[in-house]
């Protein structure tokens, strides 16, 4: 559980908070918040999120799955652990360490952005324990963050210059952080103040700048990891927002490169579409428990 002094400010009604132990190596404790009954559905976030990023979308599923929304290694109140890697490979194994250590069969996982790239490798790796996987405008194209806004390119790029970049890194205005989270919406109101003083508070924690540099850098990873896509043993879904930063020819790149895959596009949604539309996701997930 989180410390008193880091306790999450937004408790999403019917969630429990659990933690696994840390393991050997660089991999520490990772913390997830449980929720509902039914056959396992596990959440996994965003780049600069965490579980909560899933508060609107829980609750509206719950009645369907045992719900596991995890905080990514590093990120949320999971532990972060010095020198720790966060590229590609190493975020996955958190997800895995999750589905194995909670012995998780029949596993539905669904990712947004960065998550989604999660979730597809993980169901490359683990075919046995995956039931499908719902990729929500995945995060494995060049640019990313950076095509949210002029202001977000001006920040990516300062975060990772060299020299200078770990400073930026730890400067996180308030104005700056909503500015390029809207970026990503098609509706700028479903970014709640409240949600914004949670990311700010854990974006205070010790570490976490360097956590955030390092999860820009691993951009190239995200990128890479498209080479397992064709692995993939499980039915997926494709869901993009229609104003998702993802460009038409980089979703059609991923529909040519997993031509079985179920495909939706949201009208007037962006990159966050947990946030501006959990009951489109939620829909689409219920239909199919």
């Amino acid at each position: 559980m989180p410390s008193q002094e880091s306790r999450p400010t937004i408790h999403i009604p019917g969630t429990t908070s659990h933690t696994i132990p840390p393991r050997g190596g660089r991999e520490g404790e990772l913390r997830y918040l449980k929720a509902g009954t039914g056959a396992p559905l596990v959440l996994l976030h965003t780049v600069r999120t965490q579980a909560e990023h899933f508060r609107h979308l829980i609750p509206l599923i719950a009645d369907h799955y045992t719900v596991y929304a995890l905080d990514l290694p590093g990120m949320g109140y999971s532990e972060i652990v010095p020198r720790a890697s966060y590229d590609e490979p190493a975020m996955r194994a958190g997800v895995e360490r999750l589905l194995t250590e909670l012995d998780l069969n029949d596993v539905t996982l669904v990712g947004e952005s960065m998550g989604a790239v999660l979730a597809l490798t993980a169901a490359a790796d683990l075919p046995e324990r995956v039931r499908r996987v719902v990729a929500v405008n995945t995060y494995d194209f060049p640019g990313g963050i950076a095509r949210s806004s002029l202001l977000a390119r001006v920040v990516v790029s300062g975060v990772l210059a060299p020299g200078v970049g770990p400073v930026i890194a730890g400067v996180e205005p308030r104005p700056a952080l909503t500015k390029i989270l809207q970026g990503g919406l098609g509706d700028k109101s479903a970014l709640r103040e409240d949600y914004v003083d949670e990311l700010l508070q854990v974006g205070s924690r010790p570490g976490y700048s360097t956590v955030a540099r390092a999860v820009y850098q691993a951009l190239p990873s995200l990128i890479a990891a498209r080479s397992r896509y064709p692995e993939i043993k499980a039915p997926i879904h494709l869901v993009y927002g229609e104003k998702d930063w993802s460009r038409p020819s980089d979703r059609e790149a991923n529909r040519r490169l997993l031509p079985a895959a179920e495909f939706t596009q949201v009208s007037k949604a962006g990159h966050f579409i947990a946030l501006e539309r959990p009951d489109v996701l939620a829909d689409l997930l219920n239909a199919a428990a």
